[in-house]
């Protein structure tokens, strides 16, 4: 049985990847939401959370109100890493059982876990295979201006923010190349796929 970590930076199409995936019949799961649902109200971070911020970032039902924590660790990187600190140990602890519990219900296909933070947060022992999307530069700024309504020098920012491919290839099984049309990925997406259910076959 095969669970598959699927990364890339902003802008490679790593969520195209895995909504192509998903199409394919793959069971996937999304980590950023899996990690806002350990600090939402009952959350296993969620009392950490506001320990460490305080009820400021509250909303009025007592929920952590992601506008007002947003600003707060997004303004100073030593609050982003107070943040990570808690939430990612939190979040690989629920990827680990949510997987167990798919498996232990029959799940034998391989398992995809979208994951931006992967190899950041240190969540390779989860996973028996790490699929990295990866685009060339002018194609990534295209997309994050168009998608998301960037200036230019607000998507160097992010870039720079984050880590390198090259420093991702390290970690990674697969690198699947986004370059061309949704077409052109859904091909190269669809052979990697039929690879892993051979493998999953024979494991």
């Amino acid at each position: 049985m095969i669970t598959i970590g699927l990364t890339g930076g902003i802008g490679s199409g790593k969520s195209t990847v895995a909504k192509i995936l998903a199409e394919l019949g793959a069971p996937t799961l999304d980590a950023d939401k899996i990690a806002h649902s350990t600090y939402a109200l009952g959350g296993t971070a969620y009392d950490d959370v506001v320990a460490a911020f305080g009820d400021g970032i509250l909303a009025a039902d007592r929920s952590v109100d992601r506008g007002k924590l947003g600003p707060i660790v997004f303004a100073d990187p030593n609050q982003l890493k107070k943040l990570t600190s808690i939430v990612w140990p939190k979040t690989f602890a629920r990827m680990k059982q949510t997987v167990a519990e798919m498996r232990a219900g029959g799940e034998r296909r391989p398992i995809v876990i979208e994951a931006a933070v992967l190899i950041e947060a240190g969540w390779q022992p989860l996973f028996d295979e790490i699929w990295l999307v990866t685009a060339a530069r002018e194609r990534v700024i295209e997309r994050i201006e168009r998608d998301r309504g960037l200036k230019p020098a607000q998507t160097e920012a992010r870039i720079r923010a984050q880590l390198s491919d090259d420093d991702r290839r390290k970690c990674a099984s697969v690198e699947i190349t986004n370059d061309g049309t949704v077409e052109e990925l859904s091909v190269k997406v669809a052979a990697q796929w039929r690879g892993a259910l051979d493998k999953a076959a024979k494991s």
